[in-house]
């Protein structure tokens, strides 16, 4: 059989016509781009609150994700394919026996990745008033009730704290200094404890919901003038269903961290008066640092995956550094 993945370098591996083959991946996923289409496969790993670590559990998460994010663009998601292997030979949808599985998606050049377009000066607050209007669609008609509101308590926003800290341990005085580490462990469990009603208030309120997870301008292309948003997590509960404020959160943080503050602002400013919900503003600085620390700690994990090359994992420590440096920031507002 033919290496996997280096067998979907081959033009043989595909369906379609294809000029070239590019390779995005991250942490937790290989993507395989076409230029007419995207095909996502997910690494066979095992963070603890992550596991891909069977072929049935790849199986199932990629029917997952195809399912949450087809109501965000299903222009964008196609299918959930096998990639098969029959006489030692790898094929996406072929005949023979399933060795993985893949999401099919239509692909839009990664100029128009959101990312691509504020560093090209070319978001305004046009686009920003789009991404808000299709969050409220989708937050009205996501799913929400009791087990979706067990994951937004306060004993889950500690848990999901205490992992964090647990898992980047290990990146102390690498990515994130040990006093930067202590201090944002201190601020942040003082104001868990402060707003211990105010969460389960929050539920009260139907402010919870099945939401994105992953809310970030790398989640986002801007095609033609409209929004497309993607890749909402599947994997946990515990990071999808939660405060709607975690998620704007994300999105607001990015624009910071990018250095568009201004952008930001004004999305939480219209998000707000559009959802009527001013006491999201209490909880916005707790949970941008959450999400600054996330993504700190996820960009660090890469420093341990043997499938990258080092130039890119020294961009990557410098990458996670800056993330945590904005979860400092964000820690000292609590």
């Amino acid at each position: 059989m033919e290496d996997f993945p280096a067998a979907l370098f081959s033009k043989d591996a595909y369906e379609e016509q294809i000029e070239g083959i590019k390779l995005i991946q991250t942490h937790i996923s290989w993507v395989f781009l076409t230029g007419q289409y995207a095909y996502k496969i997910k690494k066979p790993v095992n963070f603890g609150f992550l596991d891909f670590s069977t072929l049935k559990k790849r199986k199932k998460f990629c029917e997952k994700e195809f399912e949450i994010n087809s109501k965000f663009s299903p222009q964008l998601y196609l299918d959930v394919l096998p990639i098969t292997e029959n006489t030692g030979k790898i094929k996406i949808g072929g005949e023979g026996i399933p060795i993985e599985y893949c999401i099919k998606m239509k692909q839009i050049p990664q100029d128009n990745i959101m990312t691509n377009l504020l560093e090209g000066g070319k978001i305004r607050k046009e686009e920003i008033d789009k991404i808000v209007y299709i969050l409220l669609d989708y937050y009205e008609k996501a799913e929400r009730g009791k087990e979706v509101e067990k994951n937004a308590t306060f004993e889950i926003a500690k848990f999901n704290w205490d992992e964090n800290f647990d898992q980047t341990e290990e990146f102390k005085n690498i990515t994130i200094q040990s006093d930067d580490f202590d201090f944002i462990k201190g601020k942040t469990e003082n104001f868990m404890k402060t707003y211990k009603d105010f969460f389960e208030k929050r539920i009260q309120k139907r402010r919870v919901r099945w939401c994105h997870g992953d809310l970030h301008s790398g989640n986002i292309f801007i095609y033609n003038g409209k929004v497309f948003i993607f890749d909402a997590i599947e994997f946990n509960e515990r990071f999808t269903c939660s405060d709607i404020a975690n998620d704007i959160a994300f999105l607001a943080m990015d624009l910071d961290y990018r250095n568009f503050p201004e952008l930001g602002d004004y999305f939480i400013k219209v998000f707000v008066e559009k959802s009527c919900d001013k006491e999201l503003l209490e909880l916005l600085d707790f949970y941008k640092c959450y999400r600054a620390y996330v993504r700190g700690k996820v960009v660090s994990f890469r420093l341990n995956d043997n499938n990258i090359p080092q130039n890119e994992k020294d961009k990557d420590k410098k990458e996670a550094k800056r993330y945590f440096d904005f979860a400092r920031r964000y820690a000292e507002k609590l």
